[in-house]
């Protein structure tokens, strides 16, 4: 969700825009940061990487602006290309120190690939790029060769040759998911948003079925095969009725009683018995085991269902208004979208404090239930299919340009993102302390608190803009005082936070995220999250 409509893109072949160099200056801060922080061929593969990226970009963005991609990309957005391209990569990187730092050489090796197959699916992404630009960019392919030459060669030093293999099949599985849903969901992501999106879905698939095919040997907790089930069955599931109902009427109530069967049995018949295989044992008696294994998780449970009951109220009270309201294009307020990030962080603070396993599979179980109803209210399935269409349209923005609706999501996976990525083997001999101790806060400061007062305070207070954008300074000073003080409470109430004098590097892990906040026009949602989990790790 945002506050402020970005500008208008310049004209075709116009140099590059203020904001995006602003963004790109952001980017490039955070990179040099980790690379100063890690200081190993890795971190000169994601500078060279960087660089190339920032280079491609432009072309990106032409080509963008001159409506000559392949597929159709969201308008009123620059390509994104370099932020999303540095996400996985500097992941990765900050993830093998920390499980290096902690002694476990299995999940130093899972940081190494990480960071491998984030530089092969953004090199590809180059390379499509510049593949279909006209003229022919003569120094941006020279750019791109070299980088993509370095960071092939220390690669085929640095990884085995199965896990030239994985990155491999990845990328392999990133070509046909691009091909799959950037055709079945015009306008629905940037292509830096695709990059990062479908990049991390073909590296969840991946690992799956990796995992499947080695279950006696594989290494994770039963909430870790959880999530990566939910994820996979909900986007196989996705594909299969988008294909589906490319042959029939999704509206009707034969289509619509075809959908519900068909759901369950692929839930009874395939994603069931895919986790029972994983983690052996019965899925729904582990699944109720685990909710109400201690009394402290059916409080937060039932604390939860009275916030999400909160919610839904919110929802119907704003419809109700429009409903009574003259305007027929009445949209609920800046103000009253941010009512859901109050939501989720008094959501997620209690979780984070109390049982941080119990908010991973409540988080996953809440991220299943938003992609079905989106499911539910895409193709029109009856009863509930016009009725969410009219609830959720009423918040809907300029992002959501294409068919979905796809902001509450990735409010969900920014919150959940920083609990669901740390291995939990490379946090238990004490390497999260310092700002690394906030890591599980990543989501909760960046956009719960640093997005929304941002908003609130830069829409109503803000006199003060950032050149090229309608963002305030005003918005931005108060998002990075807000998280400050969120820090400060953090300590007060959770004790295991120790921040060990690490004041400075916080300080500027939150402006930095904040000045991008301010200048991207990504999905923020998404991206700052990752941003400030990278900076703090490091």
């Amino acid at each position: 969700m945002t506050r402020e409509c970005p500008p208008p893109a310049p004209e075709p072949g116009a140099p590059l825009s203020g904001p995006v160099l602003a963004e790109a200056a952001v980017v490039f801060a955070v990179v040099l940061s980790i690379h100063a922080a890690v200081w190993d061929r890795y971190s000169w593969c994601a500078l060279a990487l960087a660089v190339q990226a920032f280079y491609v970009q432009y072309k990106w963005d032409r080509l963008l602006q001159q409506g000559n991609a392949v597929f159709q990309f969201r308008t009123s957005a620059n390509s994104g290309l370099l932020p999303a391209s540095m996400v996985m990569p500097l992941l990765g990187l900050v993830m093998k120190e920390r499980c290096q730092a902690a002694g476990n050489p299995y999940f130093e090796r899972f940081g190494i690939v990480v960071a491998a197959t984030g530089m092969a699916v953004a090199l590809f992404s180059s390379v499509l790029a510049l593949g279909i630009t006209r003229p022919l960019p003569t120094n941006t392919c020279a750019i791109s060769g070299l980088a993509g030459g370095v960071i092939i060669y220390i690669m085929k030093h640095s990884l085995g040759v199965g896990e030239v293999i994985e990155v491999l099949e990845v990328l392999l599985i990133f070509v046909y998911l691009n091909m799959i849903l950037l055709y079945l969901l015009p306008r629905c992501f940037t292509p830096g948003e695709a990059l990062l999106v479908l990049g991390a879905i073909s590296f969840v698939l991946n690992q799956l079925i990796k995992r499947s095919l080695t279950v006696v040997e594989s290494q994770g907790d039963p909430e870790d095969f959880f999530l990566l089930v939910v994820v996979v069955g909900m986007v196989l599931t996705g594909i299969f009725f988008s294909t589906l109902f490319v042959f029939m009427d999704s509206g009707t109530w034969a289509s619509s009683i075809f959908f519900h069967l068909m759901t369950c049995v692929l839930g009874l018949g395939v994603v069931l018995p895919w986790l029972h295989w994983l983690i052996r044992r019965n899925p729904l008696l582990w699944l109720l085991q685990f909710l109400f294994q201690t009394e402290t998780r059916i409080y937060l449970l039932a604390y939860w269902s009275l916030l999400a009951t909160l919610a839904c109220l919110v929802v119907f009270y704003q419809n109700a208004k429009r409903s009574s309201s003259e305007s027929k294009k009445h949209q609920a307020p800046t103000i009253a979208r941010k009512y859901f990030h109050f939501i989720v962080v008094a959501t997620y603070i209690p979780g984070i404090i109390f049982d941080r396993l119990l908010l991973h599979v409540a988080a996953t179980v809440c991220l299943a239930v938003f992609i079905f109803l989106e499911y539910v209210r895409y193709f029109r399935i009856k009863p509930l299919g016009h009725t969410l269409r009219s609830l959720l349209s009423l918040f809907l923005d300029e992002r959501d340009s294409g068919p979905l609706i796809l902001t509450h999501i990735y409010l969900l996976l920014g919150m959940s993102l920083p609990i669901w990525l740390i291995p939990r083997p490379c946090t238990q001999k004490g390497s999260l302390g310092g700002a690394r101790a906030l890591v599980p806060y990543a989501g909760v400061l960046a956009v719960g608190v640093g997005d929304t007062v941002a908003s609130i305070f830069g829409s109503t207070l803000g006199e003060i803009r950032w050149p090229g954008t309608k963002k305030t300074f005003e918005g931005t000073m108060t998002s990075i005082f807000a998280q400050m003080i969120s820090v400060a409470l953090i300590l007060i109430f959770d004790s295991g936070v120790d921040l060990n004098y690490s004041y400075a590097w916080i300080l500027g892990s939150i402006s930095a995220v904040s000045l991008l906040e301010a200048y991207t026009t990504q999905m923020d949602n998404l991206l700052l999250p990752l941003y400030l989990l990278i900076l703090l790790m490091a």
